[in-house]
């Protein structure tokens, strides 16, 4: 007796389980499909914002390096000019 309602009891399960194992109706399709198509349009704007951002860091870099150079032209010229500065004084006497 225990056995059969032990029996009964499996193969109604497997029978409700096999009823909810249907797959996906029409409306969760479609929106799985939006979603989908979201998701590559993110990827494709992530990629375009990372190459530009790459562009942008470069960039960056060159401006940075150019304002170094233009930093250390103005100290050597401000050097020169200061040994000038310092010639011309001594050049002087009383």
């Amino acid at each position: 007796m225990n056995k059969k309602i032990i029996l009964v009891a499996g193969v109604s399960s497997v029978l409700l389980l096999a009823g909810c194992a249907s797959g996906p109706d029409d409306a969760t399709k479609a929106q799985m499909a939006d979603t989908d198509s979201r998701v590559s349009q993110l990827e494709k704007d992530l990629a375009a914002l990372k190459a530009e951002h790459e562009k942008d860091s470069a960039e960056n870099k060159a401006t940075a390096m150019q304002a170094k150079e233009a930093a250390m032209a103005a100290q050597d010229e401000s050097a020169r000019a200061n040994e000038r500065l310092d010639n011309v004084a001594q050049s002087y006497t009383k």
